[in-house]
């Protein structure tokens, strides 16, 4: 018989050797929810649970629902318990995805109380929420008008995050050519929401929708780390056990394949005076078989990479030498739905070579087949993603995250939800039918590509007229909605907006709060954690080496210091970075070197990084390169890495225009899914060195060099290749260079003899340090785009307007961020996100928004701050939750390839291990009056700072004309 704990019945118990995890597949007896507990020694623990959410339409049900279950609850009654624990908690990841077919819920901690904490609010919020009407016009949509003779607008966090989503040109696309290949299941629709379908939704349906689906029937529950297995169970039982199972009816249908190709067109908005009119974007995309096939899956995967993952890749190549774009859009394969896909194509494309696109893809694909696939190139495809999965380097996110992710693959549509983690067998089948049949590769192109109906070519048309035509239509379907209501309708829908308003503004009570589990402060840790360091000398470079376990990988950092660098070089540094690794070498030419890099290590890219040193105005800026491998191929990645920095063969203007049109793509792309990071890059451009320098290779002023250097390169290549030469010459220097290691000690002493014939190498030079520009007062700008949101920022140096740093600072500017801000600028605003932001090490604090409806009323948000915090009371709890939340921010989780990259930038920086404990220390007795006394910073922001806005056109003439802002105007896109 089979035993039952807490409810639920053990149906799979395996030992997954290559993740050190015993994973544990349970049905709930009850309700039939299946649960997955993952044991290991990970101390980031995660929780998430999950709900097949397939859309019926583009209105956003799935989205709004998202949001909006986590606005109350049951067993906690406030208005945002998200927002409550985001404020106090130790979290390493506290979020919610909407997915085309799925609603997922995760959370992360490293304190088991905490994380307990996390789950037992998430779970609460997925099967008890307080969605109430309001609570689905705050976060879906609703009609606003403050008084009957004001204009009726939409607002809504929803809304208004989509009218984001739809600004951008790369992820409209993404999601026409999914779209495109599924005209008859859920994946045609947006589970986002179009801002043009959203005011189509009704309350009804969205309480109906989550009675359907958010039930323990159709969920899939995860666990993942160190904690008590059986408290996994005990937790879940709880909240599911008075359900009874249910008949859902979630499951996405299979797409019937096409007998014949299909094309599509669409327009996208762009600037007026946009110098890339003429320029388009295409996609040719097919459809794949279903994604709980482990093998087709894995072998897709290593294809993909084949196909496009390296520079030299062969479908890549083709795509970027036709000369017909400026950079690679679609993404390749996509796995996470149902039937998987790939979409490749070009944006920046000369929409009158469709044909001629469509023909060189499939011409490409056709003569692999025919020419056969280059050894060397499989051979970097298979090691690289063995490399990935063995490394499961899951960056910012936990571990535990990305396994949950992988699992749904394919435990959503009902299949083995440890097939793909558990790879290793996938892996050696893969390998075993290429041993027996060298052109397996080819034969699934043909099988999946060429002889495959089931394509579609997607042409999106640039259109200057769009954005007003969308804006156009919207105000006068709402003058028309307007004019139809009569007076007790027109009254009703402005008493509407008021109760809203009231319902947004009222504090929740002290009794509500008390309801949110919180830490105490006793749980805290009093000392920071620190990251082992050996400051060390090889060849008369410094190098620093970390101690830390990282599973038989080493960690290789080269950086060079760029102050003695000419201020007019500086924006070509992030350039300078890729051509090392994509323009080839003095051996290899860059389809070798790319086959190279992917075969013998697990990658080598490039950063940047730009800061002041603690207690002082000077600046240290960096280009790193960032390599690791396995410590077997270690002296292959010096070498290489050697041969990239020594002999980058700079001389191919071909090969350079086409990395210079892909880099200015990627970066116009970012511009609006970015705007917030876009503004405080330009705001902290005019305080210190180090933003002014960031700002050149990361904002604004790098997409307009990149623009002019596009030129330059037909104009004048003999000059570009100069500055190229000059650069390089001045950049490597031992004298300036530094050199990080992170990997275990045993493995160190075989690493460290290696290290002195690779530094030797680089030349030696006296640094001659060069002299930038000195800060200059900011002016207001307005820089558009063609979006319907706005990214509005202010910001000051306080230090110059004499603020004195205390480690208070940081507990007050998290919670201006999870609460003033949160309420003013999100939920009563509409805008998708609002931030607070100070460097301590440069005193410059910004206010920033996200995808803002809004333009003016957020300016005197940021500008009422300073009143806020001079009359705030705070509770002894919500001073702790603040204090709780500034520790989590101060001790994220970081896999230690992170751990050895972050010590290395505090030595460089001066933020010691001494600084960060008083810093820490600061923290921990933060109080009410140091909130107070920090309205003082706040208020000198306010009279000194600067404003800089990216939006729409007519929001920012309106602010201008009618409400007198100084702005200098200028397009961005």
């Amino acid at each position: 018989m089979m035993e039952i704990r807490h409810g639920f019945e053990l149906i799979d118990d395996t030992y997954i050797e290559e993740l050190q995890t015993q994973a544990q597949l349970y049905r709930h007896v009850k309700t039939g929810a299946e649960l997955l507990s993952m044991l290991n020694d990970d101390e980031n623990k995660v929780f998430g649970i999950t709900f097949r959410t397939p859309p019926r339409d583009s209105a956003g049900l799935p989205h709004i629902l998202e949001h909006s279950v986590l606005c109350g609850s049951r067993k906690f009654p406030v208005k945002e318990p998200f927002v409550e624990i985001l404020k106090g908690s130790l979290q390493t990841f506290l979020n919610a995805f909407t997915y085309p077919d799925k609603t997922c819920y995760p959370v992360a901690s490293q304190n088991v109380q905490d994380f307990y904490n996390l789950i037992d609010v998430y779970l609460d919020a997925v099967f008890y929420p307080n969605i109430t009407p309001f609570i689905f016009q705050q976060e879906g949509w609703h009609y606003e008008l403050e008084e009957k003779d004001r204009p009726l607008t939409y607002k809504g966090v929803v809304f208004n995050e989509m009218k984001g989503a739809y600004s951008s040109p790369d992820r409209l696309i993404m999601e026409y050519s999914q779209q495109s290949l599924f005209p008859d299941n859920a994946y045609h629709f947006d589970s986002g929401g179009h801002p043009e379908k959203i005011p189509s939704l009704t309350y009804r349906q969205f309480k109906e929708f989550h009675r359907t689906y958010y039930h323990p029937t159709n969920a899939r529950i995860y666990f993942y780390g160190d904690d008590d297995p059986d408290e996994r169970l005990r937790l879940t039982n709880e909240y599911i056990k008075d359900f009874d199972i249910l008949s859902v009816e979630s499951t996405v249908t299979l797409q019937q394949s096409f007998p014949e190709s299909r094309r599509f067109e669409y327009p996208f908005a762009t600037g007026e005076t946009s110098q890339e009119q003429a320029r388009g974007m295409i996609t040719v995309n097919w459809l794949l078989p279903e994604t709980v096939h482990p093998d087709i899956n894995m072998a897709l995967t290593i294809l993909n990479y084949i196909l496009l993952g390296m520079s030299g890749s062969p479908l890549r190549k083709a795509l970027i030498d036709s000369g017909w774009g400026e950079g690679l859009t679609g993404g390749g394969l996509e796995s996470d739905l149902r039937q998987m896909f790939f979409s490749i194509g070009l944006k920046g494309f000369d929409i009158s070579k469709v044909d001629a696109c469509e023909e060189l893809i499939i011409n490409t694909l056709a003569r692999l087949v025919d020419e056969g696939i280059a050894v060397d190139t499989i051979t970097a495809a298979l090691n690289t993603i063995e490399f990935q999965l063995r490394e499961n380097n899951t960056g910012n996110y936990p571990r535990g995250l990305v396994l949950m992710l992988r699992a749904l693959t394919t435990w959503l549509y009902d299949g083995d939800p440890l097939i793909l983690l558990n790879y290793e067998p996938h892996l050696n089948t893969i390998k075993a039918r290429l041993q027996k049949d060298p052109s397996y590769f080819e034969t699934l192109i043909t099988r999946y590509f060429l002889a495959n109906p089931h394509r579609t070519t997607v042409l999106m048309k640039p259109d200057p007229d769009l954005g007003r035509q969308i804006e156009d239509a919207e105000k006068q379907r709402l003058d028309e909605i307007k004019v139809s209501l009569d007076a007790t309708e027109l009254q009703k829908t402005v008493d509407d907006t008021r109760r809203l308003n009231v319902m947004q503004t009222t504090p929740d009570t002290p009794e509500a709060l008390a309801t949110i589990p919180m830490l105490k402060l006793a749980d805290l840790d009093r000392k920071n954690k620190t990251i082992p360091l050996a400051v060390l000398e090889r060849e008369d470079v410094r190098v620093l080496y970390h101690d830390l376990f990282t599973n038989g990988i080493v960690y290789a950092d080269v950086g060079f210091a760029l102050d003695t660098m000419p201020d007019r070089y500086i924006p070509y540094i992030p350039l300078l970075g890729r051509l090392m690794t994509q323009m080839g070498t003095a051996k290899d030419d860059y389809v070798r070197l790319s086959q190279k890099i992917s075969s013998k290590t697990g990658g080598i890219r490039h950063t940047t990084y730009t800061s002041l040193i603690k207690d002082s105005r000077n600046a240290t800026t960096w280009l790193f390169l960032r390599g690791k491998a396995m410590q077997d191929k270690t002296e292959d990645l010096l070498s290489i890495m050697n041969d990239i920095i020594l002999t980058t063969e700079l001389d191919n203007r071909k090969r350079f225009r086409q990395i210079v049109l892909e880099e200015k793509a990627r970066r116009e792309q970012r511009v609006v899914p970015s705007g917030h990071q876009i503004v405080n890059l330009r705001l902290r451009a005019h305080f210190d060195g180090a933003g002014w320098a960031d700002e050149q290779m990361n904002g604004i002023s790098y997409l307009f060099f990149l623009r002019d250097l596009a030129r330059r390169i037909d104009t004048d290549w003999p000059s570009v290749l100069d500055d190229l030469r000059t650069i390089v010459n001045t950049l490597v220097n031992r004298n300036t260079m530094i050199c990080n290691v992170t990997v275990d000690e045993k493995r160190w002493n075989m690493i460290d003899p290696l290290l002195n014939p690779f530094l030797k190498a680089f030349p030696e030079t006296v640094p001659e340090p060069a002299a930038w520009p000195l800060p200059v007062a900011g002016s207001y700008e307005g820089m558009t785009i063609p979006a319907q949101v706005n990214y509005v920022g202010k910001g000051a140096d306080i230090y110059r307007l004499g603020y004195r740093f205390h480690g208070s600072a940081m507990v007050i500017i998290r919670y201006l961020r999870t609460a003033w801000l949160w309420d003013r600028i999100r939920v009563q605003g509409g805008a998708y996100g609002a931030f607070c932001l100070f460097n301590h090490l440069s005193g410059v604090l910004t206010f920033l928004s996200y995808r803002d409806p809004n333009l003016v009323r957020t300016i005197e948000t940021f500008d009422e701050t300073a009143r806020y915090l001079k009359n705030i009371d705070l509770s002894p709890a919500e001073l702790t939750k603040g204090i709780i939340g500034a520790i989590g921010d101060m001790d994220a989780y970081m896999l230690p390839d992170a751990k050895g990259y972050t010590s290395m930038l505090r030595y460089l920086n001066g933020n010691s291990d001494a600084a960060r404990q008083q810093m820490r220390d600061e923290i921990l007795s933060t109080t009410i009056d140091d909130f107070r006394a920090f309205a003082g910073a706040v208020e000198a922001a306010k009279k000194e700072g600067i404003i800089k806005i990216l939006g729409y056109e007519n929001a920012i003439k309106d602010a201008i004309e009618t409400h007198g802002l100084p702005l200098e105007v200028f397009e961005v896109l």
